[in-house]
């Protein structure tokens, strides 16, 4: 993993990733099976006002100055200027495999992202999530993101900064899961079909590979900034000589 992906581009990597898993599922899948990328609108809190502003479209706008009697411009100080939190409805992407001809849902693959870990967007999440889990379809949740909250378990999840789970419908409430170490290569994991169809197999590394270098993510990322939240002493003297090593 590369750790500078959770911050700006994320949301361009996320629609990257879903795209290339669902390419790399294809000739796995077999001609039973479809690969899917969908979508929806979720809630994200923005900071940067620049990027926000392209979101929305005001109810009012306001425009001009008003003149006061003798001619001059009236300019109240405040004694404060705040920054509002801020949220915006953007576009987030997952995956269906869908059996053929019916199209009905066999596995739903969800790649986490932030709106998916914290606020409002956290509890759209959680609500889908819950449906998929009361259905007879499989849910596969890849969580690539240190922040926000982990997919919620009964039992705890291990301290590891990443992870993979798949609930299998026959085996609900239990999940598979795939602990991930910062250094760790990414898992593959099996993408389970319908009865008597063996699980498909999804390389996760080669898909997040394929993704990150689909558009050189590597070239453009801030690694200047620091992380949130920070990494442990160790990993961060790693991922420091890691990028010192690619720079050369």
């Amino acid at each position: 993993m590369d750790p500078y992906l959770e911050g700006p581009l994320w949301p361009s990597f996320h629609t990257q990733l879903c795209a290339e898993i669902a390419r790399q599922l294809t000739p796995a899948l077999g001609p039973r099976y479809i690969a899917l990328v969908e979508g929806r609108l979720v809630v994200e809190a923005v900071d940067d006002f620049t990027t926000a502003r392209r979101a929305i479209t005001p109810d009012v706008t306001v425009a001009g100055e008003q003149p006061v009697s003798g001619g001059g411009i009236a300019v109240r100080e405040p004694p404060l200027r705040l920054a509002a939190a801020m949220e915006v409805e953007v576009p987030q992407h997952f995956v269906e495999v869908r059996e053929i001809p019916s199209m009905v849902v066999v596995t739903v693959i969800e790649v986490l992202s932030p709106a998916n870990k914290t606020g409002e967007g956290r509890s759209d999440y959680l609500r889908k999530r819950r449906a998929v889990l009361n259905s007879d379809a499989h849910l596969i949740e890849i969580d690539l993101l240190r922040g926000g909250a982990r997919p919620p378990m009964r039992d705890p999840l291990p301290d590891y900064p990443y992870f993979a789970l798949i609930h299998r419908a026959s085996q609900r409430p239990m999940a598979d899961t795939w602990p991930v170490g910062l250094r760790d290569r990414l898992p593959s994991i099996d993408v389970p079909l319908l009865p008597p169809d063996a699980d498909a197999i999804l390389d996760l590394q080669a898909a997040f590979d394929g993704a990150y270098d689909s558009v050189g993510y590597g070239r453009v990322l801030d690694r200047s900034r620091t992380l949130d939240p920070r990494l442990a002493a160790d990993d961060e003297a790693w991922v420091r000589s890691v990028v010192a090593r690619t720079l050369k």
